[in-house]
């Protein structure tokens, strides 16, 4: 097995949080971004990271990739009310995926 595929399995959320960091970075790395802080849990995907729909989708495409799961509930983290969320947190995508992972 590719050593960049994780199999599915129980993860800590320190290293939920490295595999999502690696992705954010390596889809982030030669955007034209206003952020120059370092991506930490707190740090917002839409409005920091300049995220639109579309990369919203690949950032999804990437982490079932990366864990080897299509079956994972987005609509919980990305919903509320039958309406999309105007934002959520690196921490919010950690916890969602420690929660069904």
């Amino acid at each position: 097995m590719p050593p960049d595929i994780m199999v599915p399995g129980i993860f800590s959320k320190e290293e939920l949080f490295q595999e999502i960091f690696r992705i954010l970075k390596d889809m982030t790395s030669d955007w034209d971004i206003d952020f120059s802080g370092e991506i930490t849990p707190e740090t917002k995907i839409i409005s920091d990271l300049q995220f639109e729909s579309i990369d919203v989708v690949q950032f999804i495409v990437q982490i079932e990739a990366k864990f080897q799961r299509k079956d994972l509930p987005f609509e919980k983290l990305l919903m509320i009310e039958e309406r999309y969320r105007d934002d959520f947190t690196v921490q919010e995508m950690v916890d969602f995926l420690h929660n069904y992972l």
